[in-house]
Protein backbone atom coordinates (compact mmCIF):
# COMPACT_ATOMS: atom_id res chain seq x y z
CA UNK A 1 0.00 0.00 0.00
CA UNK A 2 1.01 3.47 -0.66
CA UNK A 3 2.40 5.23 2.18
CA UNK A 4 2.45 9.23 3.06
CA UNK A 5 6.16 9.20 3.25
CA UNK A 6 6.51 7.75 -0.37
CA UNK A 7 3.58 9.88 -1.74
CA UNK A 8 5.71 13.32 0.08
CA UNK A 9 8.77 11.56 -1.06
CA UNK A 10 7.41 11.26 -4.96
CA UNK A 11 6.01 14.39 -4.60
CA UNK A 12 9.20 16.32 -4.06
CA UNK A 13 11.14 14.27 -6.68
CA UNK A 14 8.88 15.72 -9.07
CA UNK A 15 9.59 19.23 -8.14
CA UNK A 16 13.48 18.25 -8.46
CA UNK A 17 13.89 16.46 -11.92
CA UNK A 18 11.16 16.56 -14.85
CA UNK A 19 12.58 13.26 -16.77
CA UNK A 20 13.34 10.80 -13.96
CA UNK A 21 11.15 12.08 -11.30
CA UNK A 22 7.93 9.65 -12.45
CA UNK A 23 10.39 6.63 -10.78
CA UNK A 24 12.26 8.40 -7.79
CA UNK A 25 9.21 8.66 -5.70
CA UNK A 26 7.08 6.24 -6.68
CA UNK A 27 9.11 2.84 -6.72
CA UNK A 28 9.56 3.32 -2.48
CA UNK A 29 5.46 3.54 -2.51
CA UNK A 30 4.57 0.94 -4.82
CA UNK A 31 7.21 -1.78 -3.83
CA UNK A 32 5.78 -4.97 -2.12
CA UNK A 33 7.70 -7.15 0.22
CA UNK A 34 8.35 -10.58 -1.83
CA UNK A 35 11.31 -13.58 -1.97
CA UNK A 36 14.30 -12.74 -4.16
CA UNK A 37 13.14 -11.99 -8.15
CA UNK A 38 14.99 -14.02 -11.21
CA UNK A 39 17.71 -12.66 -13.05
CA UNK A 40 16.55 -12.43 -16.93
CA UNK A 41 19.99 -14.09 -18.34
CA UNK A 42 20.53 -10.45 -20.57
CA UNK A 43 22.45 -8.34 -18.05
CA UNK A 44 25.81 -7.85 -17.74
CA UNK A 45 28.74 -9.75 -18.94
CA UNK A 46 29.97 -12.31 -16.18
CA UNK A 47 28.87 -15.71 -14.55
CA UNK A 48 28.18 -13.55 -11.18
CA UNK A 49 25.57 -11.23 -9.85
CA UNK A 50 26.80 -8.31 -7.98
CA UNK A 51 26.87 -8.31 -4.62
CA UNK A 52 24.29 -6.49 -2.64
CA UNK A 53 24.34 -3.96 -0.14
CA UNK A 54 27.62 -2.44 -2.22
CA UNK A 55 26.22 0.30 -4.86
CA UNK A 56 26.48 3.52 -4.95
CA UNK A 57 24.78 4.25 -8.56
CA UNK A 58 21.65 6.77 -8.79
CA UNK A 59 18.48 6.06 -10.91
CA UNK A 60 19.77 9.40 -13.08
CA UNK A 61 22.85 7.35 -13.31
CA UNK A 62 20.97 4.21 -15.22
CA UNK A 63 17.98 6.28 -16.79
CA UNK A 64 17.72 6.41 -20.14
CA UNK A 65 15.83 9.95 -20.42
CA UNK A 66 13.55 11.10 -24.00
CA UNK A 67 11.51 14.65 -24.22
CA UNK A 68 8.86 15.53 -26.17
CA UNK A 69 7.12 19.21 -26.76
CA UNK A 70 4.47 18.17 -24.07
CA UNK A 71 6.02 14.97 -22.02
CA UNK A 72 9.28 13.74 -20.82
CA UNK A 73 10.18 9.82 -20.81
CA UNK A 74 12.53 7.99 -18.41
CA UNK A 75 13.49 4.37 -18.59
CA UNK A 76 15.33 2.18 -16.54
CA UNK A 77 16.43 -1.39 -17.11
CA UNK A 78 14.97 -3.69 -14.09
CA UNK A 79 17.65 -6.20 -14.55
CA UNK A 80 19.44 -7.78 -10.88
CA UNK A 81 22.68 -7.26 -12.78
CA UNK A 82 22.14 -3.41 -12.99
CA UNK A 83 19.84 -2.76 -10.49
CA UNK A 84 22.57 -4.52 -7.54
CA UNK A 85 25.03 -1.76 -8.39
CA UNK A 86 22.36 1.24 -6.93
CA UNK A 87 22.27 2.58 -3.40
CA UNK A 88 21.00 -0.32 -1.58
CA UNK A 89 18.31 1.49 -0.03
CA UNK A 90 16.87 2.61 -3.86
CA UNK A 91 18.09 -1.27 -4.62
CA UNK A 92 15.77 -3.11 -1.90
CA UNK A 93 12.96 -0.49 -3.73
CA UNK A 94 13.37 -1.75 -7.39
CA UNK A 95 13.84 -5.22 -6.22
CA UNK A 96 11.08 -5.41 -4.21
CA UNK A 97 9.25 -4.14 -7.68
CA UNK A 98 10.68 -6.25 -9.56
CA UNK A 99 9.75 -9.27 -7.62
CA UNK A 100 6.17 -8.00 -7.21
CA UNK A 101 5.99 -8.04 -10.92
CA UNK A 102 7.95 -10.87 -11.85
CA UNK A 103 4.99 -13.14 -12.84
CA UNK A 104 3.28 -10.79 -14.71
CA UNK A 105 6.79 -9.66 -16.76
CA UNK A 106 7.22 -13.89 -17.34
CA UNK A 107 3.68 -14.28 -18.80
CA UNK A 108 3.59 -11.57 -20.79
CA UNK A 109 6.89 -12.68 -22.92
CA UNK A 110 5.70 -16.40 -22.76
CA UNK A 111 2.66 -15.02 -25.01
CA UNK A 112 5.04 -14.55 -27.61
CA UNK A 113 7.16 -17.49 -26.97
CA UNK A 114 9.99 -15.95 -25.17
CA UNK A 115 11.85 -16.90 -22.05
CA UNK A 116 13.92 -14.65 -20.87
CA UNK A 117 11.57 -11.47 -21.33
CA UNK A 118 13.32 -8.04 -20.56
CA UNK A 119 11.59 -5.47 -18.45
CA UNK A 120 12.19 -1.93 -17.89
CA UNK A 121 10.13 0.38 -15.68
CA UNK A 122 9.19 3.63 -17.88
CA UNK A 123 7.56 7.02 -16.32
CA UNK A 124 5.97 9.60 -19.16
CA UNK A 125 6.14 12.87 -16.99
CA UNK A 126 3.60 15.59 -18.20
CA UNK A 127 4.80 19.07 -18.90
CA UNK A 128 2.07 20.66 -20.29
CA UNK A 129 -1.67 19.91 -19.65
CA UNK A 130 -4.04 17.11 -21.70
CA UNK A 131 -0.59 15.88 -22.88
CA UNK A 132 -1.28 12.24 -24.46
CA UNK A 133 0.84 9.31 -25.03
CA UNK A 134 1.24 5.93 -26.63
CA UNK A 135 2.91 3.61 -24.50
CA UNK A 136 3.38 1.03 -27.52
CA UNK A 137 5.12 3.47 -29.54
CA UNK A 138 8.23 3.29 -27.14
CA UNK A 139 10.57 1.07 -28.99
CA UNK A 140 14.29 -0.28 -28.36
CA UNK A 141 16.67 -1.22 -31.06
CA UNK A 142 19.48 -3.31 -30.45
CA UNK A 143 21.72 -6.23 -32.18
CA UNK A 144 19.95 -5.20 -35.24
CA UNK A 145 16.46 -5.69 -34.15
CA UNK A 146 13.24 -3.60 -33.59
CA UNK A 147 11.81 -4.31 -30.34
CA UNK A 148 7.97 -3.29 -29.40
CA UNK A 149 6.67 -3.75 -25.91
CA UNK A 150 5.00 -7.23 -25.73
CA UNK A 151 3.35 -6.51 -22.16
CA UNK A 152 2.94 -2.89 -20.30
CA UNK A 153 2.23 -3.58 -16.69
CA UNK A 154 0.90 -0.05 -15.27
CA UNK A 155 1.18 0.93 -12.11
CA UNK A 156 0.24 4.45 -11.80
CA UNK A 157 -3.93 4.04 -11.92
CA UNK A 158 -4.41 6.57 -14.50
CA UNK A 159 -1.66 5.08 -16.62
CA UNK A 160 -4.44 3.65 -18.67
CA UNK A 161 -5.48 6.86 -19.49
CA UNK A 162 -2.70 7.78 -21.73
CA UNK A 163 -3.07 11.75 -20.90
CA UNK A 164 -0.99 13.27 -18.42
CA UNK A 165 -1.82 16.75 -16.61
CA UNK A 166 1.06 19.07 -16.28
CA UNK A 167 3.34 17.57 -13.36
CA UNK A 168 1.41 14.52 -13.54
CA UNK A 169 3.04 11.19 -13.69
CA UNK A 170 2.05 7.71 -15.18
CA UNK A 171 4.53 4.56 -14.64
CA UNK A 172 4.68 0.99 -15.97
CA UNK A 173 6.84 -1.70 -16.22
CA UNK A 174 7.55 -2.51 -20.21
CA UNK A 175 7.89 -6.03 -21.01
CA UNK A 176 9.99 -6.43 -24.24
CA UNK A 177 10.84 -9.93 -26.05
CA UNK A 178 14.29 -11.79 -25.16
CA UNK A 179 17.02 -10.11 -27.43
CA UNK A 180 18.11 -6.65 -25.44
CA UNK A 181 21.45 -7.25 -24.09
CA UNK A 182 21.87 -4.62 -21.69
CA UNK A 183 25.84 -5.17 -21.76
CA UNK A 184 25.72 -3.35 -25.23
CA UNK A 185 24.58 -0.18 -26.36
CA UNK A 186 20.98 0.04 -27.27
CA UNK A 187 18.90 2.53 -28.59
CA UNK A 188 15.48 3.32 -27.13
CA UNK A 189 12.63 6.00 -29.05
CA UNK A 190 9.55 7.21 -29.85
CA UNK A 191 7.84 8.46 -32.62
CA UNK A 192 10.79 9.46 -34.24
CA UNK A 193 12.79 10.97 -31.05
CA UNK A 194 15.55 8.53 -30.01
CA UNK A 195 18.21 8.46 -27.21
CA UNK A 196 21.97 6.62 -27.07
CA UNK A 197 22.14 7.44 -23.79
CA UNK A 198 22.92 3.47 -22.52
CA UNK A 199 25.55 3.44 -24.18
CA UNK A 200 27.29 6.68 -21.64
CA UNK A 201 25.48 4.90 -19.32
CA UNK A 202 27.26 1.37 -19.34
CA UNK A 203 30.53 3.65 -18.89
CA UNK A 204 29.08 4.13 -15.13
CA UNK A 205 27.42 0.91 -14.87
CA UNK A 206 31.28 -0.71 -15.38
CA UNK A 207 32.84 1.36 -13.29
CA UNK A 208 30.72 0.41 -10.62
CA UNK A 209 30.71 -2.78 -11.17
CA UNK A 210 34.68 -3.04 -10.59
CA UNK A 211 34.03 -0.81 -7.58
CA UNK A 212 31.34 -3.14 -5.93
CA UNK A 213 33.26 -5.91 -6.23
CA UNK A 214 36.34 -4.15 -4.12
CA UNK A 215 34.51 -2.78 -1.60
CA UNK A 216 32.70 -6.20 -1.28
CA UNK A 217 36.53 -7.71 -1.21
CA UNK A 218 37.16 -5.31 1.53
CA UNK A 219 34.40 -5.71 3.67
CA UNK A 220 35.58 -9.36 3.94
CA UNK A 221 38.48 -8.68 5.45
CA UNK A 222 39.22 -9.41 8.89
CA UNK A 223 39.54 -6.00 10.61
CA UNK A 224 37.46 -4.28 7.72
CA UNK A 225 34.99 -1.78 9.84
CA UNK A 226 31.36 -1.99 9.01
Amino acid sequence: MLSRLGIDTAMKSLKHVAVTAGFLGLLAAVAVGCAGAQDTGVGLRGDELPPTGFGTLRQDDISIPLRTESFSIGVIPLDESIIRLLAPDTYASMHRLLDSKQEEIVAAGAKYGSRDAVAFLVSFYGREARARFDPEALTITGQNRLFRPVGILPISPSFGDRQLNQRETATAVFVYESGIRLADPFTVSYNGISSDQWEQNLRKVERERTAVAARAAAARRPGTPP
